[in-house]
């Protein structure tokens, strides 16, 4: 039985990639069978942590926080921001190795995030305090930190701060993988909509996609409002590495990228239990 809902909040993270993606549905160009679409924006760690208790009926999540909903929420087939031979990247203000980040300070964007965990497959023991992914970037150039863990925009503007990349995570699971893309941030839905309305949600998020990458000057003009620190041609790259034919449907490739990253941190042991992800088929 499909649960009578009207109304449903979509959240995601206030990033141009995000905006990018949702831009057909803000624009209202997109189906939405009826329902209102209310869409609320906050970091991706607020998001990971309101997930938790259900808040939103659709909401972008850090894949590494998947495990801890996977009883509330199922992963969309789309929407997915993942890193191809790219993603979030470890920066000094001196050179530095891999080796050596055991034995320093890490500013990371918390410990729910996938830029975490990918550290951790890395590098399992370390120092780390959680920050606000926008104040990182100054605190490894104001030495506050020794180190610290960079995501969204920061990848295209560390070396303006004069900092030195140490380790691109993206980079690093292409080599370790054999060519996969990094899975960093998916979009869930809420388990208790029921089937049908799942179903719609996710054909509406998928469709939104859609809409943007074929009207993709409007859509990143609109994107722009929330590219922080991007020149236009930086956030035009920036949305093109994260909204591409794998956020309109992971393919085969990207289930595969995303269920070796759970087995990984398993047999890691960073991750305590098995985890199954379970994807909304829309076909």
């Amino acid at each position: 039985m499909v649960t009578a809902v009207k109304e449903i909040t979509v959240a995601h993270s206030p990033d141009s990639d995000d905006a990018f993606m949702f831009y057909g549905l803000a624009s209202e160009n997109v189906n939405t069978y009826g329902v209102k679409v209310n869409q609320v924006l906050k970091d991706i760690q607020s998001l990971n942590v309101d997930a938790l208790t259900g808040v939103y009926e659709v909401s972008a999540i850090s894949f590494a926080a998947y495990p801890e909903v996977e009883n509330r929420y199922a992963l969309m087939p789309c929407g997915a921001s993942m890193g191809d031979n790219y993603g979030p990247m470890v920066v000094t203000r001196k050179p530095m190795s891999v080796k050596d980040l055991s034995s320093v300070q890490i500013a990371i964007p918390g410990k729910r995030t996938t830029a975490y965990l990918g550290l951790r497959l890395v590098e399992k023991n370390l120092n780390v305090i959680e920050m606000p992914f926008d104040e990182i970037l100054e605190a490894v150039r104001d030495g506050k930190v020794d180190a610290g863990l960079i995501i969204h925009e920061g990848q295209l503007t560390y070396a303006q701060e004069g900092l030195h990349k140490v380790v691109d995570l993206g980079e690093w699971w292409h080599q370790e993988t054999g060519g996969l893309p990094l899975p960093l941030g998916g979009n869930i839905v809420r388990k208790d909509l029921g089937e049908e309305l799942m179903k719609q949600s996710t054909k509406m998020l998928q469709d939104s996609i859609k809409y943007a990458l074929s009207h993709r000057q409007e859509a990143l003009a609109y994107a722009l409002k929330f590219a922080r620190g991007l020149r236009n041609e930086q956030a035009d790259k920036f949305v093109g590495m994260y909204v591409n034919e794998l956020t309109v449907d992971y393919g085969e490739r990207g289930r595969r990228a995303v269920r070796l990253l759970f087995e990984t941190a398993h047999a890691k042991g960073i991750i305590d239990r098995k985890i199954t992800p379970e994807f909304i088929e829309l076909n």
